[in-house]
């Protein structure tokens, strides 16, 4: 093996989980964000993740929600940072800043968030959350 092509690749960790959208559908998606973290070792943004799956969950069963269809939660979290996706099956309605209170918690909580249009007829709202940062914070 030549040592000059040889490239070190951080670890990704995924989680990935389809709910019911409702009330404790969402409920159950930020106790379940918040274990997973735990489980990594990323507890410093477990707070921040918290809330801003709270939010997002909310939204998709408040204003994403098809009857008989659920969304998904998807965390994706590197050395640098979190990322938190909610799908959900409405992708006709799209959030913007300032379209409610919780997305303006979320735009204060998240380094960055967006929201990524399809497969028809779905929309997945995305936060990330930097983790090294928040880590360094707190030392």
């Amino acid at each position: 093996m030549n040592p000059e092509r040889t490239q070190l690749l951080a670890p990704v960790r995924q989680f990935d989980i389809q709910l019911s959208a409702t009330p404790r559908g969402a409920r159950l998606a930020r106790l379940l964000a918040v274990e997973q973290l735990r489980t990594w070792g990323l507890e410093a943004a477990s707070e921040a993740t918290a809330h801003v799956v709270a939010e997002l969950a909310a939204n998709a069963v408040t204003h994403g929600r098809v009857p008989g269809r659920d969304f998904r939660l998807a965390l994706r979290a590197t050395e640098a940072a979190l990322r938190i996706e909610v799908t959900d099956t409405r992708g006709d309605r799209l959030p913007y800043a300032g379209s409610g209170h919780g997305l303006v918690l979320v735009q204060a909580l998240a380094d960055r968030w967006g929201v990524t249009s399809g497969p028809v007829p779905r929309k997945t709202v995305w936060a990330e959350i930097g983790t090294a940062s928040r880590a360094a914070a707190r030392r």
